[in-house]
């Protein structure tokens, strides 16, 4: 068949997840002429604020009565945002049942879903990254502190919302976050606990959409993980990002990409691992050179929210094809020259115990420039916005200058309210001469 047939095929979508990354995926589908729905499963309180977008909220959440909805609806195409229901096998169930799923399947999830497998991944395949041991017992990983003598970097192994690791300044911070995991603080994910050498240096992440052969890498982002200014405070999911990130130039990305992409693309097919999705490295960029700190197997939230304004409007055909397995036939992927940023608007409370049901008032209406994506929000009875989770809104601008683009940000974000909003002011401290 040929490729303007196949690209026809592309009518309508549906992305899985209810947050700021499944909303702005959403967004950037809706640039694509050719498509005529999008729908966002469970969505939030703003699925339905684009063109073309609708939110399906299914009778019940199972994989078998998604994959029925998909059915029902005729989907071409179906985006898998968050990483739990990839670590739950929903790609592989969908694929079983014929449909055209991005995103991996079980088996290539643990890249995010395991930090012990990740890690092994990692030194099977010369990928530098920090030193780690593994402790399967809080006697076991307090005996490896000890015999180690220094602050570590504690994680729990599973998945944690982000919320599992702690960077540790003491010895005696580091027995008390080994503590922490095993006294159930996240539950199954902190059966296991990686402890890690602890390395220093500047923060940036790498993404590549891949085919299971071929890889398009994308423009690289910065995050923003710590709760409160300064980079103080909790770690987040994240509090903003901004793209492209100046900390790496094109040459140090295609440098990366030889270092970190291509070899974890071929030591998932050593393992005969065929991975259809994002690959999204969080990198060090420490004194004697680069270190992968973490996979993740999805699109990160919130630097999603900032690289989608970047994406051109090919983007949906272009994820079409990587789905199937054929980027090499692929629309070539275009990305804007501006700048991206991201502000995130987050509730009294998180991330720790996050207040729900406050009414959202929201002064501002997305455009070209400026975006406003939903994340925690719902509508409830009475038709209003409430907040349903810790981070609510992402703010979004772009820009010729990261100044104009976080000007743009933080003047709109004034125009935005709810009872105990708090969001940090010195994101992009690192680009913004402002600030």
């Amino acid at each position: 068949m040929a490729k303007n047939q196949k690209t026809k095929e592309l009518k309508r979508i549906l992305i899985v997840g209810n947050g700021g990354r499944e909303n702005s995926i959403a967004w950037a589908l809706s640039k694509n002429q050719s498509i005529d729905q999008i729908y966002v499963c469970p969505g939030n309180g703003g699925s339905a604020n684009f063109a073309k977008c609708i939110r399906l909220k299914p009778k019940s959440e199972d994989q078998k009565t998604i994959i029925n909805d998909c059915k029902r609806l005729n989907i071409n195409l179906v985006i898998i945002g968050p990483e739990v229901p990839l670590a739950e096998g929903l790609a592989d169930k969908m694929r079983e049942a014929g449909l055209t799923v991005f995103g991996p399947g079980k088996d290539g999830a643990q890249l995010e879903a395991s930090k012990e497998w990740s890690k092994a991944l990692m030194i099977e395949n010369n990928i530098p990254t920090a030193r780690y041991w593994a402790a399967e017992s809080k006697e076991e990983a307090l005996e490896i502190l000890k015999r180690f003598n220094q602050p570590l970097v504690i994680k729990a192994d599973g998945l944690a919302a982000g919320k599992g690791v702690t960077v540790c300044d003491t010895i005696e911070e580091s027995k008390e976050a080994i503590k922490d995991i095993f006294s159930g603080k996240f539950g199954s994910a902190g059966n296991k606990v990686i402890l890690e050498e602890k390395i220093e240096g500047p923060e940036v992440s790498i993404f590549a959409l891949c085919d299971g052969e071929k890889l398009i890498v994308l423009p690289p982002a910065q995050d923003h993980k710590r709760l409160l200014e300064g980079d103080h405070g909790p770690n987040t999911g994240g509090m903003g990002a901004y793209a492209p990130a100046l900390l790496i130039n094109e040459k140090d990305l295609e440098d990366l990409t030889k270092l970190v992409l291509i070899p974890t693309v071929q030591g998932l097919k050593k393992k005969r691992i065929k991975y259809i999705g994002i690959i999204y490295a969080g990198l060090m960029l420490t004194s004697s050179g680069p270190k992968v700190i973490e996979f993740n197997c999805r699109f990160g939230d919130p630097e999603c929210q900032a690289l989608m304004p970047l994406m051109g409007d090919e983007f949906a055909s272009v994820l079409f094809a990587c789905a199937r397995g054929e980027l090499e036939s692929s629309p070539k992927l275009t990305f804007r020259s501006e700048c991206s940023v991201c502000v995130v608007a987050a509730s009294k409370g998180y991330p720790e115990s996050p207040q729900k049901g406050e009414k959202v008032n929201i002064s501002v209406e997305s455009n070209p420039s400026l975006q406003v994506f939903h994340a925690g929000t719902t509508i409830d009875e009475f038709d209003n916005i409430v907040t349903s989770g810790g981070r609510v809104l992402s703010i979004v601008a772009q820009g010729e200058s990261f100044d104009k683009a976080f000007d743009l940000v933080y003047s709109n974000l004034k125009k935005i309210n709810f009872d105990g909003m708090h969001f940090r002011r010195d994101i992009g401290y690192q680009v913004r001469d402002k600030y």
